[in-house]
């Protein structure tokens, strides 16, 4: 902590020398002679005068904060922020047009590549000196964040932590997250949008599935195990709650977010539709493509009512492990495609 405090001290008397050095542009002189000298002089004095002006206003405008309230109190934050880092929230900056300064990052997840951001990664897993480094004036992290952390991001730069209640509910937290960045505006245009499209694929694909049982199931390549999602996954419940598919009675009364279902369980996933991603990597990634290929050459899989059907659906693990509005919006492009007809 001491580290972070010295250099945050070395960063801001960096800044206060580049502050002394910056120079108001000199004034032109086209007169000749002593009116021209007069004059180049008057020129000279109004535009030092201008640009005193336009650096006070830049410096006024720099200065200005306002108070917002999250769960750990109020937070001093920048009314116009410039240099945002959103901690697994950058799929919100992207629907809403702003560019995060980094991009969250683990070295066993890897990154929401879905995002296509071209920004330094920030390692959660490492130190946050790395983060100090870019020069955040406003942090805005997941509501998982705990006390200890959030007043480790709060000595780097003001830091908003999102309430736990809205987790669940994608345009809830762009609400929010855009009220914080003082653009709600934006907000109100990306989800009357998103509720449109939303209610257009619902209608879609009632037509063509009806009632027809939906399961989420992830491979976990590494144990060579199956992960069944329930209605309260953050990433996946959305399907269920918000597009309208039918659960799998089994995914529907799971209180957990996920579970492992253990070999003998396998015969009864007999959902109808059974949508499969890989927990990491690619579907051919090197990691992946052999113990994958292995576990769906089970017998027991292969004997699934979705299977003998081809009504299993490979998708990309990266927006489907995000619950975010850009990736609920991907996955509702991959239902359209793999179940209207």
């Amino acid at each position: 902590m001491a580290i972070l405090l010295a250099v945050m001290v070395g960063l801001a008397a960096c800044g206060t020398d580049s502050d002394k050095k910056e120079q108001a542009p000199a004034g032109e002189n086209t007169t000749n002679g002593a009116q021209g000298t007069e004059d180049a002089a008057k020129g000279e004095n109004e535009t030092a005068a201008t640009g005193d002006s336009a650096k006070d206003d830049e410096a006024a405008g720099q200065s200005e904060t306002r108070i917002v309230k999250d769960e750990f109190g109020d937070v001093e934050i920048p009314a116009h922020p410039k240099r945002v880092a959103a901690i697994y929230l950058e799929d919100y900056l992207k629907a809403l047009e702003v560019t995060p300064i980094v991009q969250w990052y683990h070295p066993a997840w890897g990154i929401q590549d879905y995002l296509g951001l071209d920004v330094p990664q920030f390692d959660i897993s490492g130190s946050l000196e790395a983060l100090l480094e870019q020069e955040p004036d406003l942090i805005i992290v997941d509501g998982v964040v705990d006390a200890a952390k959030y007043e480790q991001y709060s000595k780097i730069a003001p830091t908003y932590r999102l309430p736990e209640a809205i987790l669940q509910d994608s345009t809830e937290i762009l609400k929010t997250v855009a009220n914080v960045l003082g653009v709600p505006e934006k907000a109100e245009k990306v989800v009357a949008a998103y509720e449109q499209k939303v209610a257009d694929a619902k209608v879609k694909l009632s037509q063509a599935i009806g009632k027809e049982t939906v399961a989420v199931i992830r491979i976990e390549a590494g144990e060579k195990t199956f992960a069944l999602f329930g209605i309260k996954n953050r990433y996946t419940g959305v399907i269920y709650n918000k597009f309208g598919l039918e659960p799998f009675p089994m995914a529907r009364d799971m209180e957990a977010y996920h579970e492992v279902i253990s070999e003998e369980i396998i015969p009864e996933l007999d959902a109808d539709h059974i949508i499969i991603f890989p927990s990491n990597g690619e579907w051919d990634s090197e990691e992946n493509k052999d113990a994958i290929a292995e576990m769906l050459d089970n017998p027991l899989w292969k004997s699934l009512p979705a299977v003998k059907n081809d009504q299993v659906y490979r998708m990309d693990r990266s927006h489907w492990q995000s619950g975010a509005i850009t990736a609920n919006s991907m996955k509702l492009d991959d239902l359209l495609e793999a179940l209207v007809k």
